[in-house]
């Protein structure tokens, strides 16, 4: 079962990520494009005044990908990639789950998965580390940079999973509601405590335009949201069908 979901999770994801990639382009690119241009211009006044003072200017570094291919090819197929390795992991993911959230069919399972990994795995992180566009991060901290967001998913990721078993044990004590109130909490104080104690990098220019910022972060926060939900949605609808098709195979008992 494990391979036709990764086949299923895979295809959704792959529709998922065509789907996506008009609304990445149309609202995510313009944000980026002004970013760029604030770069250039940061970069031709640091020029500018280090040959006022005598100094030898930078070497202009030979661009290797024009900015249209990068907006519209480039796009593409990291989003594909993306898409289509993320709808593997979350088809197995889905194996893993059918009778373990309850009676939940498999849409339903499909649709829950999809808000809780979107959750988990992106909003949370970001609402520490939230994407920056070009120009605004040091390069001498991308590394410690990676190592947080990363550690801040892989922890997200393990307390929502001992939240979730928290709240099955209390699911038998209290009820299932009672129990996934308590999972939730303790869920969300976790993120919480994580929040505040992890430190805070602050990179971003003082005369870089607040708006532009905004703006990509959302359009950001809104391609993640539209991939997972097109994800959940596809698959939710494939599953449901392959579960619809075995029962109608199913011989009827005389």
């Amino acid at each position: 079962m494990a391979g036709s979901y990764l086949a299923r999770g895979m295809l959704a994801g792959l529709l998922a990520a065509l789907v996506t990639f008009l609304f990445a382009y149309t609202v995510g690119e313009p944000p980026v494009d002004q970013a760029i241009a604030f770069e250039e211009q940061t970069a031709k006044a640091e020029a500018a005044a280090k040959e006022a003072r005598g100094e030898p200017a930078a070497a202009e570094e030979p661009e290797l990908v024009s900015r249209k291919v990068q907006s519209t090819a480039g796009l593409l197929t990291g989003l594909v990639v993306f898409g289509t390795a993320l709808g593997g992991l979350f088809g197995i993911a889905n194996a893993f789950a059918q009778g373990r959230l309850g009676r939940l069919s498999p849409r339903a399972t499909a649709a829950f998965l999809a808000l809780a990994g979107f959750i988990v795995l992106y909003l949370v992180p970001q609402m520490k580390y939230p994407a920056n566009p070009p120009a605004v991060g040091s390069p001498e901290t991308i590394g410690i940079r990676t190592a947080l967001y990363f550690g801040m998913m892989a922890l997200s990721l393990a307390v929502a999973f001992a939240s979730l078993s928290l709240g099955k044990i209390f699911a038998h004590r209290l009820g299932a509601w009672n129990g996934a109130l308590v999972g939730l909490g303790v869920y969300a104080l976790a993120v919480i405590v994580a929040l505040e104690a992890l430190p805070t990098i602050q990179e971003v220019p003082e005369n870089f335009s607040a708006q532009t910022l905004w703006q990509f972060r959302a359009a950001s926060i809104g391609t993640q949201a539209l991939v997972w939900t097109l994800i959940g949605a596809f698959f939710g609808l494939f599953a449901e069908r392959t579960v619809a098709g075995r029962i109608a195979a199913k011989p009827v008992a005389a």
